[in-house]
């Protein structure tokens, strides 16, 4: 009587596990929604923020090592005919742009197909009021351009350079919030002299004092509804690595892009 038993036992087992491997399997996972994960991304509190390039050489991998090292900063680094030729509701979503190129003369009215209309770009950029940042050679970028004058501060941006300075960098304004607590420091990097004079709007937030270097360092300015804050540090990778190098860069980033 035991065997029937065990084998009604072992069918009906056999049968179960039919039933079980024969039905569908379960719906796939819907994909991800590229527009949900934005928002998602954007909730995070991270700063969006375009990394404008062109027109010089610079150490691609540390320097874009240094830009994932900004905290609270979420960097999208472009060349200009990229940022040029991206839908225009591309460019307005950035809560700021840094400059970090060195184009020529004037922006161009018309590029190539693939280039966009940087001269155009980069007004409206201003006219919207986005938070700009100018930095190192970025200063020195479209010489002939009244406008890039007046969001630099210097009416001849005509400069000489020298490489490799020790820097003694003295903390001129300690109230505003891009320089609030911090203290003087050194730093190895290139030092400029423009043949201009700034035009003295603004504050002065970094200085120094060598011969092969113009006293501002730092500084930040409003041009309408832009805050600018602009830069002359940031040649190459020692200068990227000084810590407080980097704090400067992601605050002066913050609050270009109105925060405090």
């Amino acid at each position: 009587m035991r065997t029937p038993k065990r084998l009604l036992t072992i069918g009906l087992l056999m049968l179960a596990a039919t039933a079980s491997c024969s039905k569908p399997p379960a719906d796939p996972a819907p994909p991800a929604d590229p527009a949900a994960a934005g928002e998602r991304q954007q909730g995070n509190g991270s700063l969006r923020v375009a990394v404008v390039t062109g027109g010089h050489a610079f150490d691609v991998p540390n320097f874009y090592r240094m830009l994932r090292r900004l905290p609270g900063i979420d960097a999208y680094p472009q060349h200009i005919e990229h940022f040029a030729s991206s839908p225009e509701a591309d460019r307005d979503a950035y809560d700021a742009v840094l400059f970090y190129g060195m184009g020529r003369g004037v922006p161009e009215e018309q590029g190539p197909h693939y280039a966009g209309k940087p001269k155009a770009a980069l007004e409206r950029l201003v006219e919207r009021g986005q938070g700009i940042v100018i930095m190192h050679h970025a200063l020195l970028a479209w010489e002939e351009w009244d406008l890039w004058n007046q969001l630099v501060g210097f009416d001849n941006r005509n400069f000489k350079y020298k490489e490799g300075l020790n820097l003694k960098v003295e903390v001129s304004d300690s109230q505003h919030a891009i320089t609030a607590g911090l203290k003087p420091f050194e730093i190895v990097d290139e030092g400029y002299i423009l043949h201009g004079k700034h035009d003295g709007l603004g504050e002065i937030l970094l200085s120094v004092d060598h011969p092969d270097a113009m006293p501002e360092v730092g500084w930040a300015r409003q041009h309408g509804k832009c805050r600018i804050f602009c830069l002359t540090l940031g040649h190459d990778n020692q200068a990227w690595t000084n810590p407080n190098f980097e704090r400067i860069l992601a605050s002066g980033i913050a609050w270009s892009a109105g925060q405090e």
